[in-house]
């Protein structure tokens, strides 16, 4: 499983599902490619594609 950090850009459209450093849910977001990943309020977040 691919993890995008907050500030990169999408490496293709969909649905990215952010998490917290410790794995909890922090919702999803829809991306087209080559936007930037929205920045989260927890240090360690990151995101995962197509889990909604």
């Amino acid at each position: 499983m691919k993890k995008y950090r907050p500030g990169e850009q999408a490496p293709e459209t969909g649905y990215y599902t952010a998490y917290d450093s410790q794995g909890q849910n922090g919702g999803s977001t829809y991306l087209e490619k080559g936007q930037r990943f929205p920045a989260t309020q927890h240090e360690g977040s990151y995101y995962v594609l197509g889990e909604e």
